[in-house]
């Protein structure tokens, strides 16, 4: 038997104006300059500039048609058209030499791997059945530069996405061409090819570059877990000569990919706050880019006046002053969330610059503090959730390098002193054991765990373990040198 109920539940949603501003608040400076031209090609009633001062004939119009329309919604015009002073916020570019923030980054235009390969591939005179096997094995090298699918794999796929029959033979020897490209090391299906294909065109008349062939050939293995003795004594060579050799194959490239993108990958950065250090005070600045010049187009406030003059029971205008109120409001939204944006980057970057002030100072990083989001949360009475996504994307510009936000939070560890400090200090001593080591004798993660307790920090050798892969350093027998 059904039954019908009644439940009475209570939610929370957020308004259009409220998704509005997480939106603009989680981009970066460097994209906020394209959400601003969607915002402006979407939306007739904002414009670019300054706002000028408007008519009381505007406002009048404005006062009637709240009074005419019958939708609860009010509109105050001088809401939209008042002078707002966005200069008064404190950002980078303000004053005379503003301009000079607002100018174009450059972008280098370089072309991309694979259209690098397909260009050289061009070269090889190859008929039309060749040429589309080449075109799918470029299409199959990762960014690093290494084909990881398996050959059989790329046939089967030639033959049901391309209707291309042919054989494993076939394959392989047009990928022997494509491995004669260049970057050097292209194409390499493990790293051993790779670093032989780079090797194949060394001078084979010198002997360290023939010892160090033969070390990648036949003793890969052991060189990898840096067994030198053994593959000295196999190869019966002298220590200088076995050094020779290393040292030609530690010159090698481990990923041709990305040498070959390194250029198409530059970006040039823009930070979204500028710290600057004036006699020991520090001084925190929005990048201008944060602070658009934005209006409400003067026209679309106009036709709210043509409104007085005319009609009031014509549907056809009432429509249209409908249509344009919301466009007004979508704008005066837009600014406002642009605006509020604003003051929280520059509240929330103010709390970080508080907590972590001797680091700023100095750039030191033993002087970080352990800090997570709830600390600066707690501090500017905001949500963690909006911290969050201040740091998730954002920089900062210091006199010792660019930072992203996320770098000055970390967790704590705690000392001898009962004191907590950063996990980034740890691993700043950690890096700095190991990089004044021994490297005949490499510390082992045992030792490098007393001496940190000597220090006073109270880590266990798991957690020396974890540091080490974070800042990818590998184990102690594999930074051992001859």
């Amino acid at each position: 038997m059904q039954r019908l109920g009644l439940n009475q539940t209570l939610s929370q949603k957020l308004s259009p104006q409220q998704i509005q501003f997480i939106k603009l608040l989680q981009v970066p400076t460097a994209e906020l300059d394209a959400r601003i031209e969607e915002e402006l090609e979407i939306n007739p009633a904002l414009e670019e500039g300054r706002e000028e001062t408007v008519s009381d004939e505007a406002d009048d119009s404005a006062d009637d048609f709240d009074e005419d329309y019958d939708d609860n919604d009010d509109l105050d015009v001088d809401d939209y058209l008042r002078d707002d002073d966005i200069s008064g916020y404190k950002m980078q570019g303000d004053g005379a030499n503003g301009d000079e923030d607002d100018r174009e980054m450059p972008i280098p235009m370089v072309s991309t791997l694979s259209e690098s390969l397909l260009s050289q591939l061009g070269f090889l005179g190859l008929d039309e059945k060749q040429r589309m096997i080449g075109e799918q094995l470029i299409g199959s090298i990762d960014n690093d530069g290494y084909i990881r699918r398996d050959l059989e794999a790329i046939v089967n796929d030639l033959a049901f996405s391309q209707n291309i029959d042919t054989t494993l033979e076939e394959v392989e020897s047009i990928l022997h061409r494509i491995q004669q490209f260049d970057p050097p090391g292209i194409a390499a299906r493990t790293l051993q090819e790779c670093l032989l294909l780079q090797l194949d065109r060394k001078d084979h008349d010198n002997a360290a570059v023939n010892n160090a062939i033969k070390i990648l050939d036949e003793y890969f293995e052991e060189f990898t877990k840096k067994h030198y003795d053994k593959i000295q004594k196999r190869l019966d060579i002298s220590d200088e000569q076995l050094k020779d050799a290393v040292k030609v194959i530690t010159k090698l490239t481990p990923k041709p990919g990305d040498s070959a993108a390194g250029d198409i990958r530059t970006q040039f950065l823009i930070p979204d706050f500028i710290l600057t250090n004036n006699n020991g005070k520090l001084e925190l600045t929005l990048n201008s880019r944060n602070a658009p010049e934005l209006k409400i187009s003067r026209s679309y406030a106009e036709m709210l006046d043509t409104y007085d003059k005319s009609d009031k029971k014509d549907k056809g205008i009432r429509e249209t002053v409908a249509f344009v109120k919301q466009k007004l409001d979508s704008a005066k939204w837009f600014i406002d969330a642009i605006k509020q944006r604003q003051q929280t980057l520059l509240k929330t970057m103010n709390a970080i610059v508080q907590f972590q002030y001797e680091f700023f100072l100095e750039g030191d990083e033993s002087k970080l503090k352990p800090m997570i989001l709830k600390d600066i949360a707690t501090r500017i009475d905001m949500d963690i959730s909006t911290v969050s996504r201040v740091a998730n994307s954002k920089s900062v510009q210091t006199e010792f390098g660019v930072y992203p936000l996320k770098y000055f939070f970390s967790e704590g560890i705690s000392t001898d002193s009962g004191e907590d400090v950063s996990s980034r200090e740890v691993k700043y001593i950690l890096k700095e054991f190991i990089d004044n080591e021994d490297k005949h004798a490499p510390l082992s993660d045992d030792k490098l765990e007393k001496m940190l307790n000597e220090k006073g920090y109270n880590i266990a050798r798991r957690t020396v373990a974890k540091y080490r892969e974070q800042l990818n350093i590998p184990v102690a027998r594999l930074r051992k040198e001859l």
